[in-house]
């Protein structure tokens, strides 16, 4: 079989791109295996020159927190992507529908919000006063259900499934609800693993929310107790270095933020497998025409 020059070099850019993604998280995870002294001595590498897990140590030094921590991130992570998603998708089937009267208004208030926003101040006293969410795990999930991008997306890729097959399940009887559970969700299943995939990795991510709103050490998220821990080594860290006489030992610096982002990202890395399939065709199906 003859191999096309034009293949080969998509092929060799392709694996540099790969090469691009892959070699920094090796290294980031070589980093938050190495002591402070080799990274200081040697500079990053793609293996370690001495397995070292001060790092660890001191990210994980609370275990209990860090559990309840995981917990809570990973309850409002699941119980809002399962909630955006459907919430959504709701909204997003009568757009996609031809008969639906007053779609374009409907359409036009969405992508009013992506202009423009109430801004810190209104949408704090709206969930603190009104809604009163300060403090609550709801907090997580209520505000960012429904994302108007998202929404599009939905509806483009809603709009793709053929008329005929809603036309006949009408014929047949079948409901709006029927429809939409029966036919149009099974049938979307790309958009939407790719819509819950990055509504799982917003939230998962999510650490503003907690600074703002969470004052429990119990409904802290992940993001938000590792920064946490982050600022308390730096803290020591020059306290150290400006001859404090308490004895903090070897405290790692660099080695602790590769650490800490290894222990955030495990979990994402766990999930995308599971997305893959579905991610490229979802991203093309709903791209947003006109």
């Amino acid at each position: 079989m003859k191999i096309k020059k034009g293949q080969i070099i998509l092929n060799i850019f392709h694996i540099l791109l790969c090469a691009c993604i892959v070699v920094p998280f090796i290294i980031m995870v070589s980093v938050s295996l190495s002591s402070e002294a080799d990274i200081s001595k040697y500079g990053y590498s793609l293996f370690p020159k001495k397995i070292d897990l001060t790092a660890y140590k001191y990210v994980l030094r609370n275990p209990t927190q860090i559990i309840d921590s995981y917990k809570v991130t990973f309850a409002f992570s699941i119980i809002g992507m399962v909630m955006s998603v459907f919430l959504m998708a709701l909204v997003a089937y009568p757009l996609s529908r031809r008969i639906t009267k007053g779609k374009r208004g409907v359409s036009f208030y969405l992508y009013f919000t992506m202009l423009f926003g109430g801004g810190l101040v209104p949408t704090y006293i709206l969930n603190t006063q009104y809604l009163h969410l300060n403090d609550s795990f709801w907090i997580y999930i209520i505000p960012s259900l429904i994302n108007p991008w998202y929404v599009f997306m939905m509806r483009t890729a809603f709009k793709d499934i053929p008329e005929s097959i809603v036309e006949s399940a009408y014929v047949d009887g079948a409901s709006e609800y029927m429809i939409f559970g029966k036919f149009i969700l099974p049938m979307s299943k790309p958009i939407i693993a790719t819509v819950a995939l990055f509504v799982f990795l917003a939230k998962w991510n999510d650490w503003y929310t907690c600074m703002l709103y969470i004052s429990s050490p119990k409904l802290k998220s992940l993001q938000y107790m590792l920064q946490e821990i982050l600022l308390n080594l730096q803290l020591m860290k020059e306290m150290q270095d400006k001859g404090n006489q308490l004895d903090f030992g070897t405290i790692p610096s660099e080695t602790a933020r590769m650490a800490t982002a290894v222990v955030v990202a495990g979990p994402a890395l766990v999930f995308f497998p599971f997305f893959q399939k579905y991610f490229v065709r979802g991203i093309t199906v709903g791209s947003v025409k006109g």
